[in-house]
């Protein structure tokens, strides 16, 4: 039986931290789902279509295998998603206590609504400090963005 984990996010836009938690992901399970989600609560500054093209791209350059696939929902329950390709598993990466406190109620939720359990996984420490809101921040107001993450996010993000 594979075990397939889905590894949600706005990935608005996709960090290193990011892709070490995927990466790490793909270690433990047999099959990943990177799954590109439309969070009403937040205003993107990437279209969806977008998002999805650099996160593809960023996976590729970093050279996880093909079982690492990246997917869009923006209709539904996360848990919809998890059930409708088999996944028993969400994978949430973990910066800080302020994002237990927001994930543990909804890791019960989907738990308790489906049975899909929620693994945290923390940063690697260099990763720590970077968010995907900060960085919008600091590229709309100039700054240089590349030590945080994947090439072609830096590439775009300089010409836009």
């Amino acid at each position: 039986m594979s075990r397939i984990a889905v590894v949600p996010g706005s990935f608005d836009p996709v960090t290193l931290g990011h892709i070490d938690v995927i990466a790490r992901a793909a270690n433990i399970f047999d099959e990943v789902h990177v799954l590109v989600v439309h969070n009403p609560d937040k205003s993107a500054l990437l279209p969806l279509a977008q998002r999805v093209s650099l996160l593809t791209a960023s996976l590729r350059d970093a050279g996880l295998p093909e079982r690492v696939s990246v997917h869009s929902w923006s209709m539904g329950l996360l848990v919809d998603y998890c059930t409708d390709v088999g996944a028993s598993v969400l994978v949430k990466g973990i910066r800080s206590q302020v994002d237990v406190a927001y994930e543990t109620p909804m890791a019960i939720m989907n738990r308790s609504l489906a049975g899909v359990e929620t693994v945290f996984l923390l940063p690697d420490p260099a990763h720590a400090h970077v968010s995907s809101s900060l960085v919008r921040q600091v590229a709309g107001l100039g700054g240089d963005v590349a030590p945080y993450v994947p090439r072609v996010v830096a590439e775009y993000l300089s010409t836009t």
